[in-house]
């Protein structure tokens, strides 16, 4: 995964009429905290963090008192209805550190014929990876699949150096019958109820 690099600038000023001056200026607050140091408050460039949060667990680079940082997005306020950022709290990370996160499961191929369905049962896998080479998802092939079928957290494949960071018998994907009462019935029923 590439580091996204974000021209930060250190906060001075809190509250809410800093944090609203601040969006209105284009910037999102933010701190960054981990390492146990003290935490650092930050305004980050909307757009460019807007565009930077659209990889999953992204690696963004930010000046810390004049030294480029790595950090990972750890939580991220949206405003309600238009889904601006609000707000981002940032974990400090060291180059070689292991941290876990979650990555998306992506599917590839086509079920058995019979109108089968899959299930995500886990949208995103624990995972533990270095923090500068975290992989941007999982892909699983559910090629010929029937139903009852399930593929487990150890059926799939991770990148080197990646581990589980969930029980290896943990179900990720099943499949299941689609299950449709026949039209007929409904009809009849329907009719039935019209006539009472």
């Amino acid at each position: 995964m590439s580091e996204i690099r974000l021209a930060a600038e250190t906060r001075t000023e809190f509250g809410k009429g800093a944090a609203r001056r601040a969006r209105r200026a284009g910037f999102v607050p933010g701190v960054v905290y981990g390492h146990g140091h003290a935490p650092v408050h930050l305004n980050l460039p909307g757009h460019d963090l807007m565009m930077a949060l659209k990889t999953p667990n992204a690696l963004l680079v930010v000046p810390i008192d004049g030294k480029d940082e790595y950090v990972l997005p750890k939580a991220v306020q949206r405003e309600a209805i238009k889904r601006n950022i609000e707000h981002v709290d940032l974990l400090l990370v060291k180059r070689g550190e292991k941290v876990t996160v979650e990555v998306p499961v992506h599917t590839e191929g086509e079920l058995a014929p019979g109108g089968n369905l899959l299930e995500h049962v886990l949208q995103a896998l624990p995972i533990e990876a270095e923090a500068t080479h975290l992989p941007e998802a999982v892909t699983v092939s559910v090629e010929g699949l029937e139903a009852g079928a399930s593929i487990h957290a150890k059926d799939i494949t991770l990148p080197a150096g990646v581990t589980l960071a969930v029980e290896a018998d943990a179900v990720v994907l099943q499949v299941i019958a689609a299950q449709a009462a026949p039209v007929e019935e409904e009809a009849a029923e329907a009719e039935a109820g019209a006539e009472a």
